[in-house]
């Protein structure tokens, strides 16, 4: 194995394949139809914003689609195709697995051999190789594909060079924009693109996904309640133990309005160890999830509990639309503070202790 190959993937989930490799997207037929038909009746836009929450098939779809176009060899005999299979025994995907296929570009954040890890954004440098890209490739009147994943996390050069290639698009060109947040999207971007919505999976179709890249048997009731449908979720919490990390935060958040600072303190200092950043950012999402659970149950939504306990901390802190309110606007203030966090590299132990601690205020309030 080369250097190259050793290196991370940005747009990987730990503990499964990368999306390129997967044979089948399940529970998108919707989108999957939308853009059949695009194609079938000669109104293939040019780019695609591939949009839902995380995990939830985005790139899974993007590069399906991207075999199917590029497998494409002219009109078929048999008339228009009826989907979006492709024959695995094509070149087109062995070519795409092994990210050889001169007629497909992938941007995505880039490796930085100066710090040795991946940068934080998709540069500028990465978006202006899509124009040489555009120069160099086939002109045998195939389809080109570009995929950028994700395209809310180029920074403002690199929005602003995206829009220009987006203004004026080249011939055959079809570009996958996947997105987990649109809304962090140049308003201009978003208005060149046709959408295509991921929802979330519904039980069946998760099991489906989830046994495709080897989590046949993992699949528990916490887990499903924990991942909302989403089956890369699922799987970041199979590889960090996320839902025994998830049990900890709600058997802590039962502590307040009298909040154990000892446990609080515990679990805040595991997050600061060395080598722990995928922990911290778990950390964070799992009490985000946790007050959006609150907020919910608060609303009159039904709860299946994902946490010893859970059931009775929202039954006596998330019971009435007044308290669902609370957890609510907590849950809003806590991720602005937590975004500034990052971005000013606060310490990770004292972000995890002041949010617990503003947890038990709002619990306070609650009572």
């Amino acid at each position: 194995m080369s250097e190259e190959d050793a290196l991370p993937e940005p747009d990987a989930v730990d503990g499964a394949p990368h999306p390129r490799f997967a044979a089948e997207v399940f529970g998108q037929e919707a989108a999957q139809a939308a853009f059949l038909s695009a194609y079938n009746g000669g109104k293939m836009h040019h780019a695609w914003l591939v949009s839902g929450s995380k995990g939830v098939g985005k790139a899974t779809l993007a590069w399906q689609l991207s075999r199917f176009l590029l497998a494409q060899d002219g009109e078929s005999l048999f008339g228009p195709p009826m989907d979006i299979a492709v024959d695995p025994a094509s070149p087109v995907v062995a070519r795409i697995a092994a990210l050889s296929e001169p007629r497909l570009r992938l941007c995505r954040r880039p490796w930085d051999p100066k710090t040795k890890r991946l940068k934080k954004a998709i540069t500028i440098d990465e978006v202006r190789k899509l124009k040489g890209f555009f120069n160099l490739s086939a002109t045998d009147g195939g389809w080109r594909v570009v995929i950028i994943d994700a395209a809310d996390e180029l920074n403002t050069a690199a929005a602003n060079g995206l829009l220009k290639i987006l203004e004026e698009p080249p011939e055959k060109v079809v570009m996958f924009l996947i997105a987990h947040q649109p809304s962090r999207l140049l308003p201009t971007i978003r208005s060149r693109c046709r959408s295509l919505r991921c929802a979330p999976l519904e039980a069946a179709d998760m099991g489906k996904a989830l046994a495709q890249v080897g989590h046949a048997d993992d699949i528990t009731p916490a887990l499903a309640a924990l991942s909302g449908g989403s089956p890369g979720m699922a799987i970041g919490l199979l590889a960090d133990e996320g839902v025994v990390l998830y049990g900890q935060i709600i058997d802590l958040v039962r502590t307040t309005p009298a909040l154990d600072r000892g446990l609080a303190l515990a679990l805040a200092d595991k997050c600061a160890a060395r080598g722990q950043e995928s922990r911290y950012d778990l950390t964070l999402a799992l009490i985000d999830l946790a007050l959006v659970r609150l907020a919910r149950h608060g609303a009159g939504l039904p709860m299946i509990e994902a946490a010893t306990g859970e059931l009775e901390l929202a039954s006596r802190l998330a019971n009435s639309e007044y308290q669902a309110r609370i957890w609510a606007d907590l849950q809003q203030s806590l991720s602005a503070k937590i975004a500034h966090a990052r971005a000013v590299n606060l310490d990770p132990a004292q972000v995890i202790l002041d949010t617990f601690l503003q947890i038990d205020s709002a619990a306070r309030r609650a009572r």
